[in-house]
């Protein structure tokens, strides 16, 4: 018999102690069937903290100068061009005359309806005498209720004649001032659109005209920021042959569709107070000023997005216990390789960058730095 064993009373022999225990432990291990628990893996996955960025920042457009109202000046009448009194540049007063047609035709037009005009007058003083003599005899019976009528209505006749004839020649003394181009208001000439001795269609353009006084500038936004840009929003114009202070400007009007050739909308806003040095064609750089739904947004890469139905989600991974979880996002605006978030994310949380259709919610992550620099969130 070794040391370690020992003889029970009656003969038999016992094992010591702790080698029995082990025995049914593993007894009761073989017996359940199962294995000694384990922790659960993390899975690795590419998630990055997020950090916010000033939407305002991008807001940054190349943009010039341009009059509140331009457009082009005409007459109102065809003809060959005689004479141009302004030149490309000019400032010019209101009342002030610009250009001239050949106004013979106009003249003799005048002249026909003023003849026209005093045969009517003729008509019309005889046709009154007789009017009045035909209702003095009618007053005594002298001649036939028919006949007083008939004076009568050559009477009307005459009448609307003359008032007919007084109004071709207003008409065609109008016709003879339009022959004359001139200034409805103070402004500055922008282009010249017509030559000496051409002849010209009505409402053709001869030269392009600004107003004096308001001013805008213009700047065209691209489609995929114009959800940046809202009407009254403000704006700071920087001019750059100017090197003064910034001026206040405010937007006013949005194209409502795009150009076709560059797909940009043209913006107008309008200048709060602009200086005497603030010139027609002027190159300025316009800084917009955060619109109501912009501010604090977050910007992410396109392959962060996944959609839960119709709505839009990110996986974002709980500090807590690194477990995955998917938050429905506001998308403030879509780019080519990334989206601006504006509302359901907030500073430093992790959000999935690539991957997204692989994981589930509550599954427990390991995040890791993605492989590539230019996948690391914008």
């Amino acid at each position: 018999m070794t040391q370690h064993d020992q003889t029970a009373p009656g003969g038999l022999r016992l094992r010591p102690l702790w080698l029995l225990g082990t025995t049914l432990a593993v007894a009761a291990l073989s017996a359940c069937g199962g294995k000694p628990p384990e922790s659960e893996a993390a899975r690795p996955v590419i998630a990055q903290p997020v950090t916010t960025a000033d939407s305002a920042q991008a807001l940054r457009f190349p943009g010039e100068i341009h009059a509140r109202y331009e457009m082009p000046l005409s007459f109102r009448i065809g003809g060959q061009l005689i004479a141009r009194y302004a030149r490309l540049g000019d400032t010019v007063k209101k009342g002030q005359p610009l250009a001239r047609l050949d106004d013979a035709d106009a003249s003799k037009t005048q002249a026909s309806a003023q003849a026209a005009l005093d045969a009517a007058e003729h008509r019309l003083v005889f046709a009154t005498q007789q009017r009045d003599r035909d209702e003095a005899q009618a007053r005594e019976n002298l001649i036939s209720r028919l006949q007083l009528e008939q004076t009568r209505d050559a009477y009307a006749a005459a009448l609307a004649g003359r008032d007919q004839a007084r109004q071709q020649l207003a008409l065609s003394q109008n016709q003879s001032r339009y022959t004359t181009l001139v200034a409805d208001r103070d402004g500055s000439i922008t282009s010249e659109q017509a030559e000496v001795g051409q002849v010209l269609a009505a409402g053709q353009a001869v030269f392009g005209f600004a107003w004096s006084g308001e001013r805008d500038v213009f700047f065209d936004v691209p489609e995929d920021r114009l959800s940046d840009v809202a009407t009254g929003q403000v704006a700071t114009v920087n001019v750059l042959a100017l090197s003064g202070k910034p001026i206040a400007a405010r937007v006013r009007e949005i194209s409502p569709a795009a150009d076709p050739q560059a797909r940009t909308y043209r913006v107008k806003a309008s200048i709060d107070e602009p200086g005497a040095q603030l010139r027609l064609g002027m190159t300025a750089d316009v800084a917009l000023a955060p619109a109501a739904n912009q501010g604090k947004s977050v910007r992410l890469p396109a392959t962060a997005l996944f959609h839960q139905g119709e709505k839009t989600a990110v996986w974002v991974v709980r500090a807590e216990d690194s477990k995955l979880e998917l938050r429905p996002v506001s998308v403030l605006r879509y780019g080519e390789r990334d989206v601006l978030v504006n509302s359901g994310l907030n500073a430093g949380e992790r959000v999935v960058m690539q991957g997204v259709h692989t994981v589930s919610a509550g599954e427990k992550v390991q995040p890791v730095a993605p492989p590539h620099p230019e996948d690391a969130p914008l």
